[in-house]
């Protein structure tokens, strides 16, 4: 059945039309940026996806009953994955935005508006951001959800997460400020048994931390303890706030304590000294890059630390953090971290007759899929177009206007493209995304949910 292409409203009716574990659709024509090192980029090939899977990437391809989608003068690319977001402050964007470093983000936000938040306010701010995150193309979203104040806040996060069909990691933290029933790091154990039972599923658990306790007290700081809790419960480590001497002499300890591994994951990780980036590298930890938090808000010494992951073998993932005072989607991560290393690369080198060392366009792609994927720790589930795993994918028109003529598939994806030119988005081969909006989606209900959630956070005073 040929149903002309991504644009085409009967396409998606006839999708959404088979049971979705029989489904099967077969994209022809287009540009594939795999993300996989061993397919590379196809030009005018075609993807086959059964069930939530991809079952093959060719030229040529047959697939009986298959709905079949034109994707001629498109690009077909993995989705983005998002390492690390305060998914639950969505509803309070751009609202501090020349934020003057993170005393003041943390002030206002952690120890005023986080206070006052009801478990509603959580589902609101968490399905708003993780619905943002389909629009401009992010399938995977680590939610650092560090205002569990409740069984129920969790709850709620986790919910939103469910409900929007994003591929979700729900990291749970209780929070820095204001009064909370200590139910956190306890209640992983009913999280996990109640919401995560299952390897195979949209949603995964880890647990998140910060790396030392110099803004939240000892309780929330990793270490040997919540590094055995997370390791009763089968799950995965992310650890925010690492930067500087404080967060340096943490990291040694915790390479000395055994509680560092490709497992836990360091957010930020600016300002580190060369003896703790060595016992990362050693021990295979990986990182989430924060491009335009660090040098937007001005952590440590405010450089996105890639030169000194790659110096020691680690590749990072990419992240959002908090939209209070940032973008909301991975173009601008890419784009910053890309220019910001450049600019730095160059400028060492300035005066001499060395040769810069530039990371490249299909390096921050690379970063913003499969290396995001196995930061958390999804790397045999998404972050590129291998068959065999779950069909996460975007299709990107590469002949609209900001677009054309498609010279450099990856170039275009990294320094041309954003939202609008995304056609579609599947997860888990669900349709997602189609014909350039959001789907399943009430957006005047949604916005009058967000506008009254964020005026009752905004006149009710912290607690």
């Amino acid at each position: 059945m040929n149903l002309s292409d991504t644009t085409s409203a009967a396409v998606l009716e006839e999708l959404r039309r088979r049971p979705a574990d029989r489904r099967r659709i077969l994209f022809t024509g287009a540009t594939i940026v795999t993300m996989d090192p061993d397919l590379g980029v196809i030009d005018r090939g075609d993807l086959l996806v059964e069930g939530d899977a991809i079952a093959a990437i060719g030229a040529n391809l047959t697939a009986d009953g298959a709905v079949v989608v034109d994707a001629t003068g498109t690009i077909l690319t993995p989705g983005f994955v998002d390492t690390h977001r305060h998914a639950w402050e969505a509803q309070l964007r751009r609202i501090m935005p020349d934020v003057d470093d993170l005393g003041g983000y943390v002030m206002a936000t952690l120890a005023g508006y986080a206070t006052v938040y009801r478990p509603e306010d959580m589902y609101i701010g968490t399905r708003l951001a993780a619905l943002t995150a389909i629009d401009s193309g992010i399938t995977t979203m680590l939610d650092f959800s560090h205002n569990s104040r409740t069984r129920e806040h969790s709850d709620a996060a986790i919910g939103a997460l469910r409900d929007t069909g994003i591929r979700g990691v729900h990291a749970s933290m209780g929070p820095h400020f204001g009064a909370w029933d200590r139910q956190w790091p306890g209640d992983l154990t009913r999280i996990k048994d109640q919401y995560f039972s299952s390897d195979d599923q949209l949603l995964t658990l880890r647990l998140a931390t910060l790396a030392t306790d110099e803004i939240a007290g000892p309780a929330l700081a990793y270490g040997p303890e919540l590094a055995c809790v997370a390791k009763d419960l089968g799950i995965g480590v992310s650890v925010d706030a690492v930067f500087g001497t404080s967060s340096s002499e943490a990291v040694l300890r915790w390479a000395k304590d055994g509680v560092l591994g490709p497992d836990v994951t360091l957010i930020h990780s600016t300002g580190l000294t060369s003896e703790a980036w060595k016992a990362m590298g050693e021990t295979g930890t990986t990182v989430a890059l924060a491009p335009t938090s660090d040098a937007q808000i001005g952590l440590e010494t405010a450089i996105p630390a890639i030169d000194e992951a790659l110096s020691v073998g680690i590749r990072p993932g990419l992240s959002i953090d908090v939209e209070v005072a940032l973008a909301s989607d991975m173009f601008t991560q890419m784009r910053a971290l890309h220019a910001i290393q450049r600019m730095r690369a160059v400028n060492a080198v300035y005066g001499t007759d060395q040769q810069p060392s530039r990371i490249t366009t299909h390096d921050v792609l690379d970063f913003a899929t499969l290396q995001g994927a196995r930061t958390n720790g999804l790397a045999g589930v998404t972050g590129s177009l291998t068959p065999g795993k779950k069909a996460d994918l975007l299709v990107v028109q590469a002949e609209d206007l900001n677009n054309m003529p498609l010279n450099d598939p990856i170039g275009t994806l990294v320094l041309g493209s954003d939202a609008r030119n995304i056609t579609a988005v599947l997860i888990n081969g669900e349709p997602r995304k189609w014909d350039g909006q959001v789907l399943d989606v009430n957006l005047a209900a949604l916005r009058s949910e967000v506008h009254a959630s964020r005026e009752y956070v905004l006149n009710t005073p912290a607690a």
